[in-house]
């Protein structure tokens, strides 16, 4: 692995940790859920971001990180397994409408910043 590419894995890597939270901010304020700000966030978050970090080793994300294969396994394994630490780990509720509204959110993030990149990469090459 090259400098450059290990550098273009990180910055996917947070990237995503990023789209994670944007989804569980966006969620929270459309709910208006009180609490501390931090605290709240991090507790919605967690059983995402320890997904996200599977899925990123289950895709070996680092190989191919802006890959439209690698962002598939990466979401899949976020939301199911998100969703399973959310429920049986974190005691969340995990209602239909829950998953859909998860699934769509966070696909149009993990999808949508990889197709821009790639989109501008192809007009740089």
């Amino acid at each position: 692995m090259t400098r450059r590419s290990a550098g273009l894995a990180v910055v996917a890597f947070l990237l995503d940790v990023v789209c994670i939270l944007v989804f569980v901010v966006l969620g929270r304020r459309s709910h208006h859920e009180d609490g501390s700000f931090l605290v709240a966030t991090g507790k919605v978050a967690a059983p995402f971001l320890l997904a996200l970090a599977v899925g990123w080793l289950v895709a070996r994300g680092w190989r191919a990180p802006t890959a439209l294969s690698t962002v598939t396994i990466i979401w899949v394994v976020t939301i199911a397994l998100g969703m399973v630490l959310r429920h049986w780990v974190f005691d969340r509720g995990t209602a239909a409408s829950f998953i859909v509204v998860a699934s769509v959110v966070t696909f149009v993030l993990l999808f949508g910043w990889r197709a821009l990149y790639n989109k501008v990469l192809a007009r740089a090459g």
